[in-house]
């Protein structure tokens, strides 16, 4: 633990200044710049409300935020999980010249992600106000529900960026486990509502990313309480991960240059 918060002192600039240069490049040759950040989660709530609303005839109220409240969490989540596989091999560059610890490196995509996510939860306010959502100090539980995420999403981070230096095939197999999280994270249907016993109970209880983003939905918009024990019980579980990724990278990072 020591060694953990001197090295996250010694390196934190490092990171947020790569998130800062991956953010520039990443608009550099786009003529929309930073204005793809808005637009993708944008249009994709667009599409998931076109086919629920008109195809299925989905009666959720205020629907089109319900999904990009959805869709915030999860990319945010998704997007970091994924880049993680391959984070070692993809920074072999630095890895192999200079020591950083390796989970640094997810610290720095979680910056980026994170970035996104808050220029979308911008759109997420405005929003609010156009819809007129009647907003509670219920709002307040936020802050739990997005610790609780960002310790899960860097807890997994480490332990998938650890064996994907071994595993060459372990990002296909994350593609398709992330996939099918995400049609059971109840992005563009409520969990809580369409569900019936016991499956509403597994989804919530066994998958963190749902019962977060049906945490998310009900502070937000429905100034409903969110799930508080399951909060809290997936915040000691991410806490775990985190310790074991951690102690697995700190155990292996100096066999990763060999396998690469």
């Amino acid at each position: 633990m020591n060694r953990f918060i001197k090295d996250m002192k010694r390196y934190f600039a490092y990171a947020k200044f790569a998130a800062r240069a991956d953010l520039k490049a990443e608009v550099a040759s786009s003529y929309l710049n930073w204005l793809w950040w808005v637009l993708d989660p944008l249009l994709f709530m667009m599409v998931y409300t076109f086919i629920a609303i008109v195809v299925f005839r989905s009666s959720v109220q205020y629907f089109p935020l319900f999904v990009f409240v959805g869709l915030t969490l999860w990319n945010f989540f998704n997007k970091t999980v994924i880049q993680s596989v391959k984070l070692v091999r993809n920074n072999s560059s630095i890895v192999s010249k200079v020591y950083v610890p390796k989970y640094i490196l997810i610290l720095q995509r979680m910056m980026v992600n994170g970035f996104k996510m808050l220029v979308s939860f911008g759109l997420i306010a405005i929003m609010l106000i156009i819809y007129r959502v009647p907003l509670t100090w219920n709002i307040i539980y936020m802050i739990p529900v997005m610790i609780v995420l960002a310790l899960f999403t860097f807890g997994l981070s480490c332990i998938v960026l650890h064996f994907g230096v071994f595993v060459d095939d372990l990002y296909n197999v994350m593609n398709v486990v992330l996939r099918l999280m995400f049609y059971m994270s109840g992005i563009f249907y409520s969990i809580g509502t369409k569900l019936s016993e016991p499956y509403r109970s597994i989804l919530l209880k066994c998958n963190p990313v749902s019962m977060l983003i049906e945490s998310a939905r009900r502070c937000m918009l429905y100034s409903s309480l969110p799930y508080r024990k399951l909060i809290v019980l997936w915040g000691v579980v991410s806490l775990l991960l985190c310790w074991i990724g951690v102690k697995t990278i700190y155990k292996y990072e100096n066999s990763y240059v060999k396998v690469m």
